[in-house]
């Protein structure tokens, strides 16, 4: 697959998922589930202040029937109760609204009543369609983990596998990107690309992954061929490893704020169920392919 489109009609064969959307109150999350109900692909419950759903949906001109809504008119409560109904099996995929990713990862955290499995590593995996390359870039970690360790990289290097394989990507080719495709001893992120590497050359890790590749030989051939970089992934990756939260984070929103035409998808890995964080200022069709993405991983 090669568009978000295309995962819309994949779903569609699929059983309905379960979407419960943690204080759902606000415009783009209630428009956003309402879009998947009728995509077909997705049940939606909206915990939240009834009255405000009600405000949302007159004002958007939604069937506001097309929803279960569980009136808990208290932030924190609602999302207790969200993340609650995940952890008992009630819902399959938990969705962030109007509350901060802050309490809304709180929750998730709560040992409780939360989705943490033991010794889980939660990493924020994101899909992009992106207008200037000829297929899907999955890459992570943007927005949780603020610099990853060796064994939590190769914690979102599997999730990262894991997510293009659902996306129809057989043997997913990861770039472990640093500042250079030169191997240099005196920066940590070229050494760990270099052993993440060598682990999937033994079998240790899934996915085909080299290391350390600079963005441009990662993603473009010109640039791979100029520097006379022999590798299976430069310039053909289909995947994105970043050595730090920054990094990560810069590329997803130079891409998005500067690039007419690029899509996004995001989820956070590593929880006993895929759970949908995007910021409350995304748009509705980022947080619709979030939810089909993460739909896409239920097991």
């Amino acid at each position: 697959m090669k568009t978000f489109d295309e995962v819309y009609e994949l779903l569609k064969a699929n059983p309905k998922r379960r979407l419960a959307v943690a204080w759902g109150v606000d415009e783009h999350s209630v428009c956003a589930a309402s879009m998947a109900i009728d995509a077909g692909f997705c049940e939606a419950t909206l915990y939240g202040d009834r009255k405000m759903i009600e405000a949302v949906c007159a004002k958007e001109n939604i069937d506001i029937n097309k929803f279960c809504i569980m009136d808990v008119p208290v932030e924190l409560k609602a999302i207790q109760a969200a993340v609650t109904a995940v952890h008992n099996g009630e819902a399959d995929v938990l969705m962030k609204g109007l509350c901060s990713t802050d309490k809304y990862m709180r929750g998730i955290l709560n040992k409780e009543w939360g989705l943490l499995p033991p010794k889980a590593v939660l990493s924020h995996i994101s899909v992009m369609q992106h207008p200037n390359y000829p297929k899907f870039l999955v890459f992570g970690d943007m927005a949780v983990i603020p610099l990853p360790d060796f064994k939590q990289k190769t914690a979102i290097l599997k999730y990262i596998v894991n997510v293009c394989k659902s996306l129809g990507v057989a043997n997913p080719k990861i770039a472990a990107v640093a500042a250079t495709e030169q191997m240099l001893d005196g920066m940590p992120a070229c050494v760990e690309a270099a052993m993440l590497a060598k682990m999937a050359d033994r079998g240790q890790l899934p996915g085909l992954v080299d290391g350390p590749l600079a963005l441009d030989v990662a993603i473009n051939k010109e640039a791979a061929a100029i520097k006379k970089l022999k590798s299976e992934v430069a310039g053909d990756a289909d995947g994105l490893l970043f050595p730090n939260i920054e990094s990560g984070n810069v590329f997803y929103k130079s891409n998005t704020q500067l690039v007419p035409g690029v899509r996004t998808a995001a989820f956070v890995a590593g929880a006993s169920a895929p759970c949908v964080l995007s910021s409350r200022a995304d748009s509705i069709d980022t947080k619709l392919n979030s939810i089909a993405l993460a739909c896409l991983q239920v097991k």
